[in-house]
């Protein structure tokens, strides 16, 4: 079965972050059911986003290709989101999909949380590993990565190592033009990476960054059909529409200034399944980089 780490789903902050009220009047009209699996929306983003405070969201990527799926699948991506309009950066920060918590008195990875739940039960889990306060969801099935570099005409990135996957090969610090399908496969492999699933999230970042790159240039593609289908078809979150437009209004500045980061683990066997176990220390290190963010002036 395959796995995915999908970190495009920050495209849809920041075509609100770089667009206004336009963008939010189409995607009003063509993309309402991107709320169909939860109909109640996150209160603490429309207030945040009201009073043009950070907020702090989570992007999930599922591990499926298809939303209306009968197998959940778990969140192969988890990765922490704040806005910060003040300071004008947007910081991003990855939890690994085999990071061990203990959930209802048994030990899972994290990105199984979603699978027992919901995405609010992913967030759930998020919030107590962390110790923070999240104001919402954006989840995308595997499908999506595909079709949203697709639609803004593919993207280009710079290769951290050389390798070869699917009939592609890439060398190490040169750039290469990708479709939907070779970003999907550049993001995916693992194996070959000696920094396996940490490696695999940074090149995720790669892919991510050609995409705003994609839609900066060229803004009208975030209200092309191809795009807003893209998003429809599988893009789920509880962030609603006015808190799109608040972000479009008063926070397009932290596009310009994205920081990333990763919460590191050791790995470790138990009962037979591979695990990253966090430190007590690491944890705390991610709590403050989370909080900092928020708190930035």
């Amino acid at each position: 079965m395959k796995k995915i780490l999908v970190r495009v789903l920050l495209v849809l902050l920041v075509a609100a972050l770089g667009f206004g009220g336009f963008v939010y009047y189409m995607v009003h009209n063509s993309t309402s059911q991107i709320y169909s699996y939860n109909k109640k929306t996150n209160k603490s983003s429309d207030d945040k986003t009201a009073s043009k405070k950070s907020v702090a969201y989570l992007l999930l990527g599922t591990d499926t290709g298809e939303l209306g799926r009968s197998y959940k699948g778990r969140t192969d991506t988890m990765i922490v989101v704040v806005v910060n309009p003040k300071s004008k950066t947007t910081t991003m920060v990855s939890v690994p999909r085999d990071t061990k918590i203990d959930f209802d008195d048994v030990t899972i990875k994290i990105n199984a949380a979603y699978s027992y739940g919901s995405s609010a039960t992913a967030m759930s889990a998020v919030e107590k590993l962390l110790d923070i306060k999240l104001d919402g969801y954006l989840l995308v099935n595997m499908k999506g990565l595909e079709q949203l570099v697709d639609a803004v005409g593919g993207v280009t990135v710079t290769s951290p190592l050389t390798f070869t996957t699917e009939g592609k090969s890439y060398v190490k610090n040169e750039s290469t033009n990708l479709n939907g399908s070779e970003a999907l496969a550049f993001s995916r492999m693992r194996h070959e990476d000696p920094q396996g699933d940490y490696g695999r999230q940074m090149r995720q970042q790669l892919v991510l960054a050609g995409v705003i790159a994609k839609l900066k240039k060229n803004p009208t593609t975030v209200v092309s059909s191809g795009f807003l289908d893209a998003v429809g078809e599988n893009v789920r979150t509880d962030i609603s529409l006015g808190s799109v437009k608040n972000l479009a209004s008063d926070y397009r500045p932290a596009s310009d200034n994205i920081k990333s980061d990763q919460l590191h683990g050791t790995s470790q066997n138990i009962d037979g399944q591979s695990f990253e176990v966090m430190s007590d220390s690491e944890i705390t290190r991610v709590h403050n980089v989370v909080e900092q963010a928020i708190t930035a002036k």
